[in-house]
């Protein structure tokens, strides 16, 4: 289980999540329903869907999708990865504020570490796996 991370006077809690090579920090408060990364709107900083969806799911499956304002610092990678983890950090966080909600978060993948990452280049060929072309003469 995650660790708690909870502050008992301003009812703040936090999460760290990870994807790919992405760090979100996410901080969650009681509020208006008001997400904000790297101090933009989520509309602003996400024009995909794909993107903003990973993140409102987090918050739909617990059914506190305005209860809470969130604020995410993330850093690293592409849109795709920092998606993923800002999705895994608000589900930390959701977890840190009342435990109740681990059950729920957990079965829907929420708290689970994507681990794919990628392959290292090998020596002698142009990336991963793709060789040199093939020349008969």
């Amino acid at each position: 289980m995650v660790a708690i991370k909870k502050d008992k006077v301003t009812g703040q809690a936090l999460g760290t999540g990870r994807r790919k090579s992405s760090v979100a920090r996410v901080r969650i408060a009681p509020g208006s329903g008001k997400v904000t990364i790297n101090g933009k709107d989520i509309f602003e900083y996400f024009p995909l869907v794909q993107d903003r969806n990973a993140i409102f799911s987090t918050l739909e499956i617990v059914g506190k999708r305005k209860d809470f304002d969130v604020a995410i610092r993330v850093l690293g990678g592409g849109t795709t990865g920092q998606s993923g983890a800002c999705k895994m950090g608000l589900a930390r966080a959701l977890c840190s504020y009342d435990t109740e909600l681990f059950q729920p978060l957990r079965d829907n993948g929420f708290m689970t570490r994507d681990s794919r990452m990628k392959e290292r280049k090998k020596p002698g060929l142009h990336g991963a796996r793709r060789g040199v072309q093939f020349s008969k003469r």
